[in-house]
């Protein structure tokens, strides 16, 4: 299946909305059951899973909306393995700056503590980060950004 036959799919706002809902869904049931196996409560766990989510999804939409605006303005057009990379480790990176500190505090743990379970964390959400985008980019197309369309906010 070719990407570029969604040109006229899924674009703009509705694109980010659905986007952003079935990522942090998984999101949520995955990190709950990590903080799980990490030794916290299920209760406490889905608190600040639920936490996360909701930066993570203020983090989303403000990168990628940004990601978007310099990706149409590039030369070279599609998603290239690297930028894919730059656009995971850009993501993870930015939203690990907050959540490291509410993790220390959320768990009563050192910021040594904290960044040792982000970076547990971090293993699996870089690799997820880049799956999703490439299978939301199979299912939905690319954005008109990849794809030298007239971008709409």
């Amino acid at each position: 299946m070719s990407q570029t036959t969604h040109a006229i799919g899924l674009q703009g706002p509705w694109r980010r909305v659905i986007y952003v809902g079935l990522y942090e869904t998984i999101a949520i049931i995955v990190s709950s059951g990590l903080f799980m196996a990490l030794g916290q409560q299920a209760g406490h766990s889905s608190a600040m899973a639920i936490a996360a989510s909701t930066i993570a999804i203020v983090w989303n939409v403000t990168f990628n909306t940004l990601f978007e605006k310099w990706e149409a303005s590039q030369p070279v057009k599609g998603r290239s393995i690297a930028r894919r990379a730059v656009h995971a480790v850009g993501f993870e990176g930015g939203l690990a700056l907050v959540l490291i500190p509410l993790m220390a505090w959320w768990f009563g743990v050192s910021l040594w503590e904290a960044t040792v379970m982000e970076a547990g964390l971090l293993v699996f959400f870089l690799v997820y980060t880049y799956a999703f985008n490439w299978t939301f980019d199979r299912m939905f197309g690319l954005p008109a950004s990849a794809q030298g369309l007239p971008v709409k906010a």
